[in-house]
């Protein structure tokens, strides 16, 4: 796994994408923080930049660096949470404006596997995570279900097997600075 992780974040560090298994589904990855690496991930998935991309962290700490006030209840949600959840901030700080909705809000996970961690830990920046597939065609589930344009669109693959054996999407829940809660995907 320490060999993955190098390669990733040699990837990462040049601005490239990475194709890797998630907390949820196999996502496409890069530098939250690059804007031009998160162009590369809109124009693979075919997806206009307004449609905002999920960003993952590897800690509360990290989430804390990019979210200029993170509202009390998110550390509940993310201690309570029983599967992946997502959750829509106001006024992100510190990553690529192409990454940021029009509404200035941006989808953030706390990863929950030690794959991600590692990976976000060590890179020490956020990692785009959107799902391996262009955009209005199904989430593929397994490694086998991803389409070859989105594999060789990508820079490298993480040679990791498939863990996750009833893998799904996040759910997502937006939290504005008012106290007000939405539940956008459960």
């Amino acid at each position: 796994m320490t060999e993955e992780i190098n390669n990733c974040i040699k990837e990462l560090k040049a601005g490239n994408l990475i194709l890797y298994p998630t907390d949820t589904v196999w996502g496409i990855g890069c530098d939250a923080t690059n804007p031009d690496a998160v162009k590369k991930v809109y124009a693979l998935k075919k997806r206009e930049d307004t449609k905002a991309l999920i960003c993952l962290v590897a800690n509360q700490a990290m989430l804390e660096r990019h979210v200029k006030e993170v509202p009390e209840v998110a550390y509940d949600i993310i201690d309570l949470a029983t599967k992946p959840t997502t959750i829509v901030f106001d006024e992100p700080v510190g990553v690529a404006k192409n990454l940021i909705a029009e509404d200035n809000t941006l989808a953030i996970r706390v990863a929950s596997d030690k794959f991600c961690q590692y990976l976000i830990n060590k890179f020490g920046k956020p990692i785009v995570s959107t799902s391996a597939n262009i955009s209005g065609q199904p989430t593929p589930k397994h490694f086998a279900d991803i389409q070859p344009e989105i594999l060789k669109g990508v820079d490298y693959v993480v040679n990791l097997p498939d863990v996750n054996n009833d893998p799904s999407p996040s759910s997502i829940i937006k939290l504005a600075n008012d106290g007000q809660v939405k539940v956008i995907r459960e």
